[in-house]
C-alpha cells in the first residue's frame, strides 16, 4: 500500500496552510447565529419590564374614614313623672358621636324638653320642663345600601323642672335605637327612639312625706340632620 507523501514547505517540515478549516468556519458561524438568537431574547423582556402602559391609570386614593357624627333634631318625651300635667312635651336634642372600629360607637346626648302637648283641657297643667344628659355605647352597621341602624344605651342623669320635685337631678338610664339614610358621604337624617328611666317624688312634695320616689320611664323619640366627619 503506497503511503501519500505528506506537503512540505520549503523548510522541510510539515505545512499548516494545509489542513482543512472548512470545520472551524461551520463552528463559528453556528456560534454567530447563536449569539444574535439569545441577545434579542434577553433584551425584549427587559424593555418590556421598563414600559409604561399609557392607558392604565393609577389606583384612586382612599378617603380618610369618618369617626365623628353630630345630630340634631327634634324631640319628644313622654311626661310620667308629672301626674296632672300634659302627657308629653316636644323640644331638641344634640348628640355626639365617636366611631371605635367599624361598628362600635361612643356617644353623648342632651335633651330638653319645654312646649306641653296633650290633655290642653286640664285647668293648671303646670310648667313642666325636662333636661337630661346621657352618655353610652352603641353598635351601628348598613343595612341595605344608604340605609343603617343603631341600637344603643344611656346612663346619666335627668331633671324635671317648674314642679318643685325632688331630687333636682335623678339618676336616669335607658336603651334605644334608630334608623339614618345617608344623602351624601357628609349628610344624613336619623330617626331614634329610646326608654328612658327616672326617679322622682310627687309634684310639692316634702320632708313630712319623707320625699319619696317613684320611678317612671319615659317614651322618646327624635328626628334630625347627621353631620359626618
Amino acid at each position: 500500500m503506497m503511503s501519500v507523501p505528506e506537503p512540505k514547505s520549503g523548510c522541510g517540515r510539515v505545512c499548516l496552510c494545509a489542513v482543512p478549516i472548512e470545520e472551524s468556519f461551520k463552528l463559528k458561524r453556528t456560534l454567530l447565529f447563536l449569539l444574535l438568537a439569545v441577545v434579542p431574547a434577553v433584551i425584549t423582556p427587559v424593555r418590556a419590564i421598563g414600559q409604561v402602559n399609557p392607558d392604565e391609570t393609577p389606583a384612586p386614593m382612599q378617603a380618610a374614614p369618618l369617626r365623628y357624627e353630630v345630630f340634631a333634631g327634634v324631640a319628644y318625651s313622654r311626661l310620667r313623672q308629672v301626674p296632672v300635667s300634659f302627657s308629653g312635651l316636644v323640644g331638641g336634642k344634640v348628640s355626639v358621636a365617636r366611631d371605635w372600629g367599624k361598628y362600635f360607637q361612643l356617644m353623648g346626648s342632651v335633651d330638653y324638653y319645654k312646649l306641653g302637648t296633650g290633655h290642653s283641657g286640664l285647668p293648671n297643667p303646670g310648667d313642666p320642663s325636662i333636661y337630661t344628659f346621657l352618655v353610652g355605647p352603641a353598635l351601628h352597621a348598613t343595612l341595605y345600601e344608604n340605609l343603617s341602624g343603631v341600637i344603643f344605651g344611656e346612663i346619666g342623669g335627668e331633671h324635671t323642672g317648674g314642679e318643685k320635685m325632688t331630687p333636682s337631678i335623678s339618676f336616669a338610664g335607658g336603651f334605644g335605637g334608630g334608623l339614618a339614610y345617608s344623602l351624601n358621604r357628609n349628610w344624613g337624617v336619623q330617626l331614634t327612639g329610646d326608654r328612658v328611666a327616672a326617679s322622682f317624688s310627687l309634684p310639692n312634695n316634702n320632708p313630712v312625706l319623707a320625699n319619696s320616689t317613684s320611678r317612671t320611664w319615659n317614651a322618646r323619640g327624635t328626628f334630625g340632620v347627621v353631620y359626618r366627619f
